[in-house]
């Protein structure tokens, strides 16, 4: 088990830390938010419906965009998600016309 970190004393160090607990609370929803709206995005595939999957897509790029910009995840990952994403997308619509 680690030992805990010493209780911190001076004002800017507890300042600190309060600051990282916020931005970690709000960071984890975040993330949490582009997992869920990820999974609505692969729900729509399945369903084969364009429309919901097109509607889906662009919340999703939208959100990833968005914690991309505030730093929440890096802009590569985020072109990444994005990019593989619109390549399934693509792939369906594609089979789903053939």
């Amino acid at each position: 088990m680690a030992a805990k970190a010493p209780v911190k004393k001076n004002l800017s160090a507890l300042k600190r830390d309060r600051q990282a607990d916020k931005r970690n609370t709000r960071n984890r929803v975040v993330r949490s938010k582009i997992k869920n709206i990820v999974k609505d995005v692969e729900a729509a595939l399945t369903v084969n419906n364009a429309e919901e999957t097109a509607k889906a897509l662009r919340l999703a790029v939208k959100t990833i965009c968005t914690a991309s910009s505030k730093g929440v995840i890096h802009k590569n990952t985020a072109s990444r998600k994005i990019s593989r994403l619109t390549k399934r997308v693509n792939a369906s619509g594609k089979a789903a016309k053939a």
